[in-house]
């Protein structure tokens, strides 16, 4: 089944007097990224309900991260951009 960007959801849950987040996708990218943490991690990570559309995954609350915007000041982005024109000079070799 064919789902526009719109229905395309993910929603996490979790509340403060647990300990597990419940993840619900209906986003195919973000389902192959949990079933990879899935089968790599099944202590941690479990698939606990799908249909032909979506899927509901169980993790530690402590799994969900928050951070910072990134910040790349201009003489970072130089130094990385000399370090990928020296690389790309070194495959032509």
């Amino acid at each position: 089944m064919k789902l526009s960007r719109y229905e395309q959801e993910t929603v996490v849950n979790y509340n403060a007097g647990e300990q597990t987040t419940t993840l619900y996708t209906r986003d195919r990218a973000v389902m192959r990224k949990l079933d990879t943490l899935v089968a790599d991690f099944p202590d941690i990570c479990k698939l606990t309900e799908q249909d032909e559309v979506s899927k509901t995954y169980s993790f530690p609350k402590s799994h969900v991260n928050y951070r910072k915007p990134r910040t790349v000041s201009t003489e970072q982005r130089e130094r990385a951009r000399q370090m990928m024109i020296a690389k790309n000079k070194s495959k032509g070799d």
